[in-house]
């Protein structure tokens, strides 16, 4: 069965009022994710060792593979969409839940200082990448950041339960090249902490 675009959890313009206009969202969901999803089923098209492979299990097979490096920055780049459509909503940010807000006091010590250490790995991840916020092996959140389509499934460095994108194409049209406004409003904006926390539920 081939992979297919997800439908955003809100229309195109939902999220304009909250810092990501209409043609950003038409241009990095219809357009450049489109096109991971594209490239992607060509590649299992003609590869049979990819057939009737999970997402997860292509991503790990392809990671650090040289030969397959156009395999895995496809499928990284649909794993990691996949992870942030959901992870924003009109009207976020705010307050988190209970459980989700503890256990960050817990392991950075406050919530300004997690938002600060997300904030870093964003802006010092040098071009095209990602920041996320993990559940380490040992139980603990973390922040780190990947380049290009890469993620912490692949890299082994945890479970993502927040991942934001910092390829120019996710802010340049509402932020220019103003990287460190674009995480400040995606923190206090647009987060989906709820969603943040069902899948801390689930790590």
């Amino acid at each position: 069965m081939a992979f297919t675009l997800p439908s955003l959890p809100y229309s195109h313009d939902a999220l304009a009022a909250f810092g990501m206009c209409q043609e950003t969202l038409e241009l990095h969901h219809g357009k450049h994710h489109q096109a991971y999803v594209t490239a992607l089923n060509g590649f299992v098209e003609k590869d049979p060792s990819l057939q009737g492979k999970t997402l997860d299990e292509i991503v790990r097979m392809s990671y650090g593979k040289p030969e397959m490096a156009g395999v895995f920055n496809n499928a990284g780049q649909h794993w990691n969409h996949n992870l942030f459509w959901p992870c924003m909503k009109p009207n976020g940010g705010g307050a988190m839940p209970p459980r989700l807000e503890a256990k960050i006091v817990s392991d950075f010590g406050s919530v300004d200082a997690f938002k600060e250490a997300f904030k870093q790995a964003g802006v010092t991840q040098f071009g095209s990448g990602w920041a996320w916020l993990v559940v380490g092996r040992d139980g603990k959140l973390a922040t780190t950041k990947t380049a290009n389509g890469s993620n912490p499934l692949a890299e082994g460095t945890g479970t993502p339960i927040l991942g934001v994108d910092v390829w120019e194409h996710s802010y340049y049209l509402d932020f220019r090249n103003r990287r460190p406004d674009y995480l400040t409003n995606f923190l206090e904006r647009l987060v989906n902490w709820e969603y943040v926390d069902s899948l801390l539920a689930k790590a």
